[in-house]
């Protein structure tokens, strides 16, 4: 029996090419397995092989949508696959938009089964689980050793036309779909079984399961205002002129720290925005919509504040992990406090 044809893609990092410097590389296509498709592989044993892959840079894909997808689905095509693999993208998120992007085109236009991986933060996955099967897998390729046998299970059941189980039975995350079954007892009963082992403080398994978010408690408010130093940080992407650090328009994977020590307010002259998920034009025409270094200027000579921090931070919130939120705050925070930094006004888009 001859195994079953598949096609992988993975991004610059994966093939070996580079790092950011080289998110840049248009689509290509090698014959054969190229870096983690060496593990799929194997995995994958007699049953499936696979024959080509597809790689391409981050940024490019992204930002070349219109181009670059129907250029990938050629490539693909000619491979006649069985099944496509992407990634797994793990916590990136541009990579992780790619796959899932990528995958769905595939599925819906070529009408081959499709399967990727991802961390359950990445932006791909919340944009696609509800439209492709995505393996759960942890934020970092360290989890590759654990990622790959899970992807390889599906991606086996896909290609044999077995029925796929739940999202527990199978690891991919849930895809939001409710199906009808006859249970053994009745829900009261079931309610009142769970009530009574979380009581006892033993292990249940709820049949609903609620999302977890996070309860910040609020600092003291600041005791007096005009002796304070007050920082902007933004999530709405502003950055000097031409965006010098290169901040992602989505999913970024990095903050910036500009000087503004001898700004009274921000120009379309000197500052913009690199956030790609709202209509920039009115955020460059005047930074200050989004970055208010006018009012606070203004304030300061009022002396409702003390004095503006010289430095403001700034990141695009547009796809962006709360993974990489969170590091991104712990990492700068140190940095405000240790400059005296007693109040810290937060802006979005």
């Amino acid at each position: 029996m001859s195994k079953k044809r598949v096609v992988h893609y993975i991004n610059q990092f994966f093939a070996g090419i580079g790092g950011e410097e080289k998110a840049d590389i248009k689509p290509e296509v090698r014959e054969g397995v190229v870096g983690p498709g060496m593990a799929f592989n194997t995995a994958l044993k007699e049953e499936a092989e696979i024959v080509a892959t597809i790689i391409c840079g981050d940024s490019y894909f992204n930002e070349n949508l219109d181009t670059a997808k129907p250029e990938v689905l050629e490539m693909i095509k000619k491979y006649n696959p069985d099944l496509f693999i992407a990634g797994p993208a793990f916590n990136a998120g541009r990579y992780g938009v790619a796959c899932g992007t990528i995958a769905k085109a595939v599925q819906d236009e070529l009408g081959i089964p499709v399967i990727t991986g991802m961390y359950t933060e990445n932006p791909g996955a919340d944009m696609f689980k509800k439209s492709v099967y995505i393996i759960e897998t942890g934020n970092s390729a360290a989890a590759m050793r654990t990622a790959v046998p899970a992807m390889t299970k599906l991606a086996l059941k896909m290609l044999k036309g077995e029925e796929i189980g739940s999202p527990e039975e199978d690891k991919y995350l849930s895809r939001g779909i409710r199906k009808n079954y006859f249970a053994s007892e009745r829900g009261s009963k079931r309610a009142v079984d769970m009530l009574i082992k979380k009581l006892k403080g033993e292990e249940y398994v709820t049949e609903y399961p609620m999302p977890d978010f996070d309860r910040v408690e609020p600092n003291p408010a600041v005791k007096d205002l005009s002796k304070a130093k007050v920082a902007l940080v933004t999530s709405g992407g502003i950055v000097p002129k031409h965006n010098p650090d290169k901040i992602e328009a989505s999913s970024a994977s990095k903050y910036g720290k500009y000087d503004i020590a001898n700004f009274a307010e921000l120009t379309e002259a000197d500052h913009e925005t690199a956030h790609g998920g709202y209509d920039p034009v009115y955020a460059n025409a005047d930074p200050d919509r989004v970055l208010p270094v006018d009012v606070l200027r203004d304030l300061e000579k009022e002396g409702v504040i003390g004095e503006l921090h010289r430095y403001f931070y700034t990141t695009v919130g547009n796809g962006t992990s709360v993974a990489n939120s969170k590091a991104f705050a712990a990492e700068f925070a140190k940095e405000l406090i240790a400059d005296g930094v007693q109040a810290v006004i937060l802006t979005s888009t």
